[in-house]
């Protein structure tokens, strides 16, 4: 892959997208951030049947292992960027560590934390439902209720 960090996968490949445009199947391995003996392996391009799931392998002195399933995109392998799944750890522990020293949080305080940490939106509301949290309004303001996460 060349350096041209930003352009879509199909675009980053060495040489010609002519290559590319005459495969009916790419696939793109790559490692994975934070995980120096995994590898993901993700199918950028696919014309002959729905684009199937990413993979992950080990590599390790033992040899070769497959993981299986994997949730990551071509665009977080390509640019080192941690995978969804481990945002979603990372998110938990968030709302965990705020769990420590309040029972309610402004949702508005919770997704500007998210957002210095550089996870998402989506991603926080994912671990909040995972972790069953509800939300409530108080005098027009919502509040996350962390109250079942606190020690």
């Amino acid at each position: 892959m060349n350096k041209a960090s930003g352009n879509k996968a199909a675009y980053r490949g060495m040489g010609s997208i002519d290559f590319y445009a005459v495969a009916r199947s790419v696939l793109l391995v790559g490692r994975i951030e934070g995980e120096p003996n995994l590898r993901a392996m993700v199918q950028i391009k696919n014309n002959l049947a729905a684009f199937g799931n990413s993979k992950a392998f080990e590599l390790s002195e033992e040899g070769f292992t497959w993981i299986g399933d994997y949730e990551i995109t071509a665009d977080e392998v390509l640019g080192g960027v941690m995978p969804r799944a481990n945002k979603q750890e990372k998110a938990k522990e968030i709302l965990r560590k705020m769990a420590e020293t309040r029972s309610l949080v402004p949702s508005s305080e919770i997704m500007e934390h998210a957002k210095e940490e550089g996870i998402s939106k989506r991603t926080m509301e994912n671990a909040k439902k995972e972790l069953d949290i509800k939300a409530k309004k108080q005098n027009n303001v919502w509040y996350w209720n962390l109250d079942n996460y606190r020690h």
